[in-house]
């Protein structure tokens, strides 16, 4: 009896020895895992942060609204991208906006039944004004001035 005492006794303290040391190899793997999990969450969280203020190109360019590829614009309800901006005409007033949604940079169409500017990758929705009224965007979209001098267009800003 007392040997199997002392082999019991034996045998729980190697198997003691054995739990406290992947007990300590579980923790420090878990605290690398946690820590590798917050940065990796950083990382991810910073992504999606985007600057508050409306973001777009510098442009200064001119549409002659005579030629075929700038029809759409002669009609309200009609749209053109170009130098990165959509141009619209809303209701004989034309409006142009970066065609770069300020979530992520996706680009934003027209969309003349709501009479505004829609991003589809997640959703945003900008007024005429570029203002937003749905979805994540975190700032406006940067507007331009526009123009008109008889047939022709000046989009700048």
């Amino acid at each position: 009896m007392l040997q199997l005492s002392f082999l019991s006794l034996f045998a729980l303290t190697i198997v003691s020895i054995q739990f406290y040391m992947d007990r300590r190899k579980f923790i420090k793997s878990s605290c690398l895992l946690c820590t590798a999990g917050i940065a990796g969450t950083s990382v991810i969280v910073e992504s999606c942060v985007k600057p508050a203020s409306p973001q777009g190109p510098s442009v200064n360019f001119t549409i002659d609204l005579t030629q075929p590829g700038y029809a759409a614009l002669n009609t309200s309800g009609g749209s053109i991208v170009s130098h990165n901006v959509v141009v619209v005409n809303s209701g004989g007033t034309y409006k142009a906006v970066a065609q770069a949604c300020t979530h992520q940079g996706c680009a934003v169409v027209y969309s003349s039944g709501g009479n505004d500017f829609i991003c589809n990758c997640h959703g945003g929705v900008y007024d005429i004004n570029g203002n937003v009224t749905a979805g994540p965007p975190p700032a406006p979209l940067k507007t331009y001035s526009v123009s008109k001098s008889g047939n022709i267009l000046t989009v700048s800003g």
